[in-house]
């Protein structure tokens, strides 16, 4: 096992489960000390010991990506403990399913502070600090509903288009500080969400199967690796990009 990410101080949002904890899972691996910040504090605690029975360094911290109080908090945490951030993967989001015409106000308001107020708020103290130190790496989660569109998601494609956005700008605004800011659009993916999802009724994974190209759902790892391979600093011309990792969804036009 490579040992590219050896001492690399990594935060990882959402990391408690599904992309976010395979995503923790791999950075470890290639040796980075891991921040896991999540709302779910005792699955967190689970995912921490985890972790740290492979041997890694890891970081609980119980807070919310939509409260940007507890992420100001979060980050003086770790200047403490470690005086600064080399990564930041902004995995945390939700999903949600309703007609636009049946969308609240609050159904509408609780996607954007996670999905996209959350990014912002995360992106803006690592940036901060990856800026004064001239080196960094942000990888965002998008989605495939970044780059199209689909019924009953308005809140949804709304919050990640703007991360494809938001991705791109912050790029370009900080490239000449030595900060890279990319993003993935993974396509439908085996996590706990969408299993929440179908027990919902909200999704049927077998159509969605079908419909991917490839005939299957991803898996967590499949687009860890995707992350890993923005975050590695051997691609450090690569800024500014979004990479759909979704077995062909976006790619395919034909009904």
């Amino acid at each position: 096992m490579s040992r590219r990410f050896a001492d690399r101080r990594a935060l990882v949002t959402g990391g408690a489960a599904g992309i976010g904890l395979a995503t923790a899972r791999a950075l470890a691996a290639e040796g980075a000390r891991i921040a896991l910040l999540d709302i779910d504090a005792p699955r967190l605690d689970e995912t921490a010991a985890e972790l740290r029975g492979t041997g890694a360094e890891v970081h609980a911290l119980a807070a919310s990506v939509a409260d940007p109080d507890a992420v100001r908090a979060a980050f003086a945490e770790l200047d403490s403990r470690w005086g600064g951030l080399d990564i930041l993967v902004n995995n945390a989001g939700v999903i949600g399913k309703r007609a636009a015409l049946d969308l609240t106000d609050e159904a509408w308001s609780r996607v954007m502070r996670i999905n996209l107020d959350g990014v912002f708020y995360c992106a803006r103290e690592a940036g901060r600090r990856m800026v004064a130190q001239g080196s960094g790496a942000i990888v965002n989660l998008g989605s495939i509903y970044s780059l199209v569109a689909a019924p009953e998601r308005l809140a949804y494609c709304a919050s990640k288009a703007a991360v494809a956005a938001m991705t791109k700008v912050l790029a370009i605004e900080w490239a000449a500080h030595g900060v890279r800011v990319n993003a993935v659009a993974p396509g439908y993916v085996e996590t706990d969400l969408i299993a929440a999802a179908v027990r919902a009724g909200e999704i049927d994974t077998v159509p969605l199967a079908r419909r991917t190209p490839v005939g299957r759902l991803a898996r967590p790892d499949e687009i860890a690796r995707a992350i890993l391979f923005l975050l590695d600093p051997a691609n450090a011309y690569v800024t500014g990009h979004m990479l759909a990792v979704d077995g062909g969804w976006t790619a395919y036009g034909y009904v």
